[in-house]
């Protein structure tokens, strides 16, 4: 691998990213004066109630750019392959882009790919990190630049910071991870040699597997504060949910009470719900084609007395 440029010198970047975690980054770089020579981004999806293609939010920020946007459905095959080595890039940025690259792609750019990862690795590697962290009860978490190899987000790191967990939702925290790595890879493409690479610690490592939406069910014989952070952990998608008499209930925001009960049970008039061990109370909540509300304003046009069994 060839030596980076200079301090303060501009590169030619391929970026690579899907979601709207990655849109800060391309952002940031595009704003550095960059020159971002392409964006790989995952194909339009059929979205919404009419099923109409949709582009990801990369690939819509890369056209208000200007930038000439890939949708490749892999990066396996040679003429993919090709096509990207032709784009003489000296460095690619990923940012959850959501597909594998082979190592003729990670060979192909002079400095090699750069991976802007939404955890402390190697604590929670793979597809889903800030859903695990919270779901796991960590009290921090973070973004790790790091240089890509082969295998699943074990290459060497250059670079990290660190955020509290508190009581933030996965939506509000991948949010502030995306602006942090924002900040953290234009830092480091600055002056890449000032963050030499090191490796990974070979202790604590996890894997963070995709989301599977039959994780988003509430068990109520579960902890509250278990419960609290699935609620946060799900929250703004897919939504923890419990179901009442066929129809689905998504809560969005909830708090842990001391109050006591049969799990799944009403506790009050304020939606109090026992579970195992201590409770949770609602602040909003989603029935089924609605808008989020509170509490207070769903009971006025659907029962759930006291003594109300949910599960």
């Amino acid at each position: 691998m060839q030596l980076a440029k200079g301090l303060g010198e501009k590169m030619r970047i391929i970026f690579m990213g899907t979601p709207d975690f990655a849109v800060p980054s391309l952002s940031a770089l595009a704003k550095a004066g960059h020159d971002i020579c392409a964006v790989y981004s995952q194909p339009p999806r059929r979205a919404g109630r009419g099923k109409a293609l949709t582009p990801s939010p990369v690939q819509l920020h890369a056209e208000t750019l200007g930038t000439p946007v890939r949708t490749p459905i892999s990066l396996k095959d040679s003429d993919a392959q090709a096509a990207f080595a032709d784009l003489k890039a000296d460095i690619a940025v990923v940012a959850a882009y959501g597909l594998i690259l082979p190592q003729a792609v990670l060979d192909a750019p002079k400095l090699g790919c750069l991976n802007v990862h939404a955890s402390l690795l190697p604590r929670w590697r793979g597809a889903a990190p800030v859903q695990r962290a919270i779901l796991a009860g960590d009290a921090e978490t973070g973004v790790t630049i790091m240089q890509m190899e082969a295998g699943l987000d074990t290459g060497p790191m250059r670079a990290w910071q660190t955020t509290p967990v508190d009581r933030k939702t996965a939506g509000g925290l991948t949010q502030e991870l995306a602006d942090m790595g924002a900040h953290l890879i234009c830092d480091v493409l600055a002056d890449l040699d000032a963050y030499p690479t090191q490796p990974q610690p070979d202790i604590g490592v996890t894997y963070a597997a995709k989301i599977d939406k039959t994780e988003a069910r509430i068990d109520f014989s579960r902890p509250a504060v278990e419960v609290e952070r699935q609620i946060r952990a799900f929250a703004p998608a897919p939504g923890a949910f419990f179901e009442h008499l066929g129809e689905r209930f998504r809560l969005l925001a909830a708090e842990v009470q001391p109050q006591e009960g049969p799990a799944g049970a009403v506790l009050d008039d304020a939606l109090t719900i026992a579970c195992g061990r201590g409770s949770v109370r609602p602040k909003l909540i989603q029935r089924a084609g609605k808008a989020a509300m509170a509490p207070a304003d769903l009971l006025r046009g659907y029962a759930l007395p006291v003594g109300t069994v949910l599960a």
